[in-house]
Order: C-alpha cells, then structure tokens, then sequence
C-alpha cells in the first residue's frame, strides 16, 4: 500500500531576490519570462506549452549545444497567486507522455514540487522550492534521497539564470 511506504526526503532549497514579489512570480508563471531564463545552462528552450491553471500542463523542450533534446512536464495542483505553485513534474516526450529520466533511469517518474513566494524588506522576494519524489517506489525514493547534492546544483543554477534573468529588468 502506498501510504505505508517510507516517505522521502523533501528537498528545501531558498533564495532572496532583488525584485518584488509580483515580477517573480511572472517570471514563474507566464510563458514569455519562462522560455527565457527556465532551461538549463548549456539548453535552448525549443518548444513549449503553457496552461497556468488548476490541472493545467507546462509542456517544455529544450535542446542542448550539442543538438541533445530533453522534454518536460507540469501538471499544475495548486495555485495561490503571488505565494505558492503546486505541481507534478516529469520527464516526457515531445507528445507529453511520461518517460523515464534520460541518464538516470531509476529517478522518480513524478516528482512533487512547491515553490512559495515571501516578500522581504526592500522590494526582494524570498523563493523557496521543496521537492519531494511522488507515488515512488523504494528504489525510486533511494535515488532520490540520494540526489540531494546534486539537486542543490540544478536548483541553484536555476536560481542564478533566474537572478540574472530579474537583474536585467
């Protein structure tokens, strides 16, 4: 039974912006900031798709320097204007169906993502992520458990494309 499964190990990651909270969160939520600043550093976004809503899908491809393609999903749970998203996150294919992590292929099919928004003194916005493995099997949460410190590399890109990104106004 799934609910008597161990639980993973959330990973937390934060980090204070210089900007408000209302620009963050339109970085996050509307398609023309997202293409700009959500791929990973070496990627290109290539192809994307986004129905910001209760149950609504972001729907992305990237591809590498290199001509490497990646595909990814959200499915969109939660959302609370200006202070939190909900969402389960996949690898997919280009016609959105769920597929395995292309290096790791014990990695989680869905993860469980919610990322808040704190304002902070002086017009900055506290971002935090909390990332948790999603109707996993034992092998599934090991792998993520195991992850962490390369989670907080990702993450943490991401949060440098993201700054950069608000920093340019």
């Amino acid at each position: 039974m799934m609910g008597d499964q161990p639980k993973s190990a959330d990973f937390v990651i934060s980090r204070v912006f210089d900007a408000p909270r209302q620009r963050v969160w339109q970085a996050l939520t509307e398609p023309e900031h997202m293409k700009v600043w959500w791929t990973p550093q070496t990627f290109t976004m290539i192809a994307m798709k986004m129905d910001f809503s209760p149950g609504g899908i972001f729907h992305c491809g990237m591809r590498s320097h290199e001509g490497y393609k990646l595909w990814g999903k959200f499915v969109y749970r939660e959302i609370a204007p200006q202070e939190r998203i909900v969402f389960v996150n996949s690898f997919s294919n280009e016609a959105g169906e769920l597929k395995r992590h292309p290096i790791v292929p014990t990695w989680p099919l869905e993860t469980l993502t919610t990322i808040t928004f704190e304002e902070e003194p002086g017009g900055k916005t506290k971002l935090t992520a909390r990332w948790a493995s999603h109707n996993a099997t034992d092998i599934e949460r090991k792998t993520f458990d195991m992850s962490h410190v390369g989670m907080k590399a990702t993450w943490g890109g991401a949060f440098d494309r993201l700054a950069a990104y608000l920093a340019k106004g």
